[in-house]
């Protein structure tokens, strides 16, 4: 039995298969892993959804061509009740086994022919509409994810520079990695990175704009690996450098702490690669415990952040939409958060200028 480049099984006869249901199953996983590749969808996508699948297989201990609707309800049904999932990620899961059981279960890939020839029975598609979960809307972040206001903002980024300056002055080892990601917070804000976006930034992914000369060479940052759609290669953009701190700190980080280190790399690791996600956000939740900010507030609410901040203060929409690297407005009305403070200064704004305009208007006595 082989598997094509597409995912097309072909049977080779004589040669006999010593353990048939794991190998078919291993195949089946080969043969629509290939299918994936060919459709251009990336490592980063293809690799847990076939985890997802190896994991419904170990839960029930049953393989794909013996799978039924019952057993979708009763999964699900677990990992709702017990851990706890998400909407979004419970549809992720759904997502990657209802295409898995696509795949094995169109006769033009050929598995309806070898589990009939092997096992009797052949696969079938077992998630519908009426057992797994729908997607109703655009966003499906939870409720409680929240932009910084400034004050946190300011607050936190104060803390990282005060850990940086206590290391330091303890003579500890760790003052690196402290104030790597203390420039690593404050640029992910000054840009409205997405985590991926930031580290890949290499020190030549800035340049002067002619337009804002008070930036000098750090008035454009170019975003190499901003998000993808399925199946299509990372979208670049490049974003304006708004606030006038930013070059600071970009220039005291690579004078001061990246220093002449070999490569290209803006945040290296300690071992010369890049930062994993897990590395920043450990810390961030730490600073954020000590600072005894809310529930909340997360590695991504500092995107959030950016764009709530611009718009506050008076930046066009369609300025802040490109800058972000949305396609639609209507995406970037989810990161639209209004701050209590901005919306009681409006609206004190709009009672002065009514009241004014009645006094105006009231006739003499």
């Amino acid at each position: 039995m082989e598997v094509d480049e597409v995912g097309r099984v072909h049977l080779l006869q004589s040669v006999p298969l010593l353990h048939p249901e794991q190998q078919v199953v291993a195949d089946m996983l080969q043969g629509w892993r290939n299918r994936q590749l060919s459709r251009n969808l990336q490592f980063a996508t293809i690799n847990p959804r076939v985890r997802y699948v190896q994991r419904f297989i170990e839960h029930l201990n049953v393989m794909p061509w013996e799978w039924t609707p019952r057993m979708v309800e009763e999964y699900f049904g677990d990992l709702r009740s017990i851990r706890r999932l998400s909407h979004a990620s419970l549809r992720a899961h759904q997502s990657a086994l209802r295409d898995f059981t696509s795949y094995i279960s169109n006769p033009d890939y050929g598995w309806d022919r070898v589990c009939e020839g092997l096992f009797g029975t052949h696969p079938a598609q077992v998630f519908f509409e009426w057992n797994t979960a729908v997607h109703v809307q655009e966003f499906e972040g939870r409720p409680a994810k929240r932009p910084y206001t400034k004050r946190e903002l300011q607050q936190l980024f104060d803390h990282a520079d005060n850990e940086v300056a206590r290391i330091v002055a303890a003579g500890r080892k760790g003052w690196f990695p402290a104030y790597r990601d203390a420039a690593m917070l404050k640029i992910a804000y000054s840009y409205g990175l997405r985590f991926n976006e930031l580290r890949h930034l290499q020190t030549v992914d800035f340049a002067r704009n002619p337009h804002a000369p008070v930036f000098g060479a750090f008035g454009v940052c170019k975003v190499r690996y901003g998000k993808s759609r399925s199946g299509s290669p990372h979208k670049p953009r490049s974003v304006l450098t708004a606030f006038t701190w930013t070059p600071e700190v970009l220039q005291d980080w690579i004078a001061n702490g990246r220093g002449p280190r070999d490569g290209l790399d803006l945040f290296p690791s300690e071992r010369g690669g890049l930062v994993v996600e897990s590395t920043l956000l450990r810390r961030l939740r730490r600073y954020c415990d000590e600072l005894g900010f809310p529930d909340g507030l997360d590695l991504h609410s500092l995107r959030r952040s950016y764009a709530t901040h611009l718009l506050e203060d008076g930046w066009d929409p369609v300025f802040v939409q490109r800058q972000m690297g949305h396609e639609h407005a209507s995406t970037t009305g989810i990161y639209q958060f209004v701050s209590d403070d901005f919306r009681n200064a409006a609206l004190r704004a709009a009672l002065d200028r009514t009241i004014k305009d009645a006094d105006e208007q009231r006739p003499e006595a």
